[in-house]
């Protein structure tokens, strides 16, 4: 059986924790017929993802007891699978966007990476019954490790954020 499939169907649970998959049945979820898009399927293997790591987690934990430093750990266990190269302050390379050699410095999972899945599984959590306002995801603390995230990895590429503007359309006139 697939890990990532299974529920804790096979562990007791409170009536308050709520289903760990992700159900597909909403009121304003399509028919089934349809096929979910690629951030459905997307939202649903992080959710899986998510709570095999709690499941693993020792103790192991329900997702009803989960709070924003288990959220936390979660992305630092995440930074072992990460592909972008952040650059130490001691590295020759800091503050370069494109260094000229290679270097000892970690890969990492890049801030946007996390910022999206953060954002997918705070709406996965509601989802499943979490309330918005035990969200852990949603934290405090969780959105001050992103911002930090952003700030050192811009750093250390030599990049620096800029959050993008919208642009406004001017007025359309009407044509004689």
């Amino acid at each position: 059986m697939d890990p990532f499939s299974e529920s804790y169907s096979n562990s007791p649970q409170d009536s308050s924790s709520f289903s760990t998959v992700a159900s597909g049945s909403s009121s304003t979820s399509p028919p089934a017929a349809t096929t979910p898009s690629r951030y459905e399927n997307q939202k649903r293997r992080d959710w899986n993802t998510f709570c095999q790591y709690l499941r693993n987690h020792h103790p192991p934990l329900f997702v009803s007891q989960c709070s924003g430093a288990n959220v936390l750990e979660f992305l630092c266990y995440l930074d072992q699978f990460g592909k972008t190269k952040v650059h130490n302050l001691i590295c020759p390379f800091y503050g370069h966007p494109n260094p000229p050699a290679p270097c000892p410095c970690p890969l990492r999972q890049a801030w946007g990476s996390l910022d999206a899945l953060i954002g997918r599984l705070r709406a996965a959590y509601e989802e499943n019954g979490g309330s918005p306002e035990t969200n852990p995801f949603g934290v405090r603390a969780v959105r001050l490790y992103l911002r930090e995230i952003r700030d050192l990895q811009s750093k250390a590429r030599g990049i620096s954020y800029e959050k993008k503007k919208r642009k406004r359309l001017p007025p359309q006139g009407v044509d004689s």
